[in-house]
């Protein structure tokens, strides 16, 4: 039989999309503590509400060795346990928010990202490191992107060019080309956006643009600036917008985008390199377990910009487990909280695993990091396996063996322990 696994909420899941997520995380303040033991009894209502006349409601104590209630009473009472072990859960994560230290979170903005540093259960300084160049120059590099967001409905949805062919899905043009070649409801955005760009161009020489031996932004900006504004005037003059003319101008801006991603990385690398220096001399011994959580949603949660620079401030030996990215669903309001109240689960669930599954290291790497429980049970009974899931059942996997599985929070394949 599979083997019976624990229901807990899983670590390293995306904050707002935590698959067992019952409640908002709460402030790191230890008034909360009670707060979080009976929201999660309220959520379920198992462990707070008396049995009713029928015994279904609530858990019944048995007072001999076999209690005869009915099934679904039986159930209620299974589940209560379940409940029992939420609460206690988490009791435990939120006690434990108050002892992570010290911990850097980065919420990734447009700015470069929020920085803030918690010891001690109180977050020390709270800053943005990176200069506005960053932003300056990303802002017109998405001029590209900006047009195809007002124009993409009237695409044709079934013309492809033959180059894209293999890189396009078909559907998805569908999707996006909703309204079809005959609309030009666009007219009139695009026209808007053509006068925030041309009010933009007239002032960028004030801007103070930098400029070093591999480009200039100013050059690139003005030039990205002046090609969208002959491309919208065309475009708005033939009143059609098609593929082939929008891909003919991306290619020819193309490496005018380039010097802007060139200048935005520079200075994100400055900055933030800068501001880990500061830290790491006023944290001192203690950085070697420093904590790095770094908030980004789906579109920018692999290769983040903000987790390749901060891994070479880090103790190397700590970077696969204490650099952890959590995918947001949307920005947190309270990005510190939400890292923290993740960074707690993920804490205790890497102590939790290997006592849990003491005897079987692979789930117990499961546990601890991103790979559902009932992962390997179901692909074995699906008769389904890929290259990154154990083929045989977790069940009879035991230390010692040489089978690899997705590892917490990065998806790196981690030797098992002998």
């Amino acid at each position: 039989m599979p083997r019976a696994t624990p229901g807990r909420p899983r670590s390293g899941a995306a904050f707002f999309i935590h698959p067992r997520e019952r409640k908002k995380c709460l402030p790191v303040d230890p008034f909360w503590r009670n707060a979080a033991i009976a929201g999660a009894a309220a959520t379920t209502g198992l462990a707070s509400r008396p049995a009713s006349a029928a015994g279904t409601t609530g858990p019944v104590t048995a007072t001999g060795p076999t209690a005869h209630v009915s099934q679904a009473q039986a159930r209620a009472n299974m589940i209560a346990v379940d409940t029992a072990m939420q609460n206690n859960y988490d009791a435990l994560r939120v006690d434990l928010i108050n002892h992570l230290t010290p911990v850097i979170v980065v919420n990734n903005d447009a700015q470069g990202g929020t920085y803030s540093l918690i010891q001690d259960n109180t977050v020390v300084e709270s800053l943005q490191p990176v200069d506005p160049v960053f932003a300056l120059a990303k802002s017109i590099a998405h001029t590209p992107l900006g047009i195809y967001s007002i124009c993409a409905p009237s695409l044709s949805p079934t013309n492809i060019l033959s180059s894209q062919t293999q890189y396009i899905d078909p559907h998805d043009l569908q999707m996006v080309a909703f309204n079809g070649p005959t609309d030009t409801s666009w007219t009139a955005p695009l026209q808007a956006f053509a006068s925030t760009l041309q009010t933009a161009r007239a002032s960028l020489a004030s801007a103070g643009l930098p400029s070093d031996s591999n480009g200039s932004l100013y050059d690139s900006c003005a030039y990205i600036l002046d090609k969208a504004q002959a491309y919208i005037a065309a475009t708005l003059s033939s009143r059609s917008f098609d593929m082939a003319s929008f891909e003919a101008f991306t290619a020819d801006v193309y490496p005018s985008v380039r010097t802007n991603m060139y200048w935005a990385s520079r200075v994100q690398i400055d900055g933030v390199s800068a501001l880990m220096t500061r830290w790491r001399n006023q944290i001192g011994s203690a950085w070697s377990g420093l904590y790095v959580v770094v908030l980004s949603i789906w579109t920018t949660y692999v290769q983040n910009q903000n987790s390749i620079i901060l891994q070479n401030f880090m103790d190397q030996s700590q970077v696969a487990t204490h650099l952890i990215n959590l995918m947001t669903a949307e920005t947190p309001a309270d990005p510190v909280h939400a890292a923290l109240d993740n960074l707690a689960r993920i804490v205790q669930d890497n102590i939790a695993a290997e006592m849990v599954f003491a005897s079987d290291q692979p789930t117990a790497d499961a546990l601890k990091g991103q790979p559902d429980l009932l992962s390997t049970e179901i692909l074995q009974l699906l008769g389904t396996t890929s290259s990154s899931t154990v083929k045989t059942s977790a069940a009879t996997l035991t230390k010692g063996q040489l089978t690899q599985i997705a590892c917490p929070f990065h998806n790196r394949a981690a030797a098992l322990k002998a």
